[in-house]
């Protein structure tokens, strides 16, 4: 099985593919601030998720998914600030804040089946 194949893989694409769109509402005087932050921290949570894949012990994967968690949870953080200072519409945030909400749940759930 290629990690492309992984459902949670899968799921920080399509939350970075959406995390690109939602900054292009984002004013062009953020394009070195959040946009790009936001931009970042949400490709290295697939990013992770794939090169953990890629390791040869249980322990380094762990290790990538925690990587992950992490990234995902800085993203959190900079789409409330980005939402806080009204960067785009009110209403653009919520899908992707539901979206890392749930690949969070889904990182820990899957932490958890590994570890045990």
């Amino acid at each position: 099985m290629s990690y492309r194949e992984q459902f949670i893989w899968q799921f920080g694409i399509d939350l970075a593919v959406e995390c690109y769109e939602l900054t292009e509402y984002f004013p062009k005087s953020e394009l070195y601030g959040l946009t790009s932050q936001i931009r970042r921290s949400s490709v290295s949570v697939p990013s992770n998720i794939a090169e953990g894949y890629g390791r040869r012990t249980k322990n380094e994967y762990i290790q990538f998914l925690h990587i992950a968690l992490g990234s995902l949870r800085e993203l959190d953080t900079q789409l409330i600030i980005a939402k806080r200072v009204k960067l785009a519409d009110q209403q653009l945030f919520e899908p992707v804040l539901k979206k890392v909400d749930r690949l969070q749940g889904i990182l820990v759930s899957t932490l958890g089946k590994i570890k045990n």
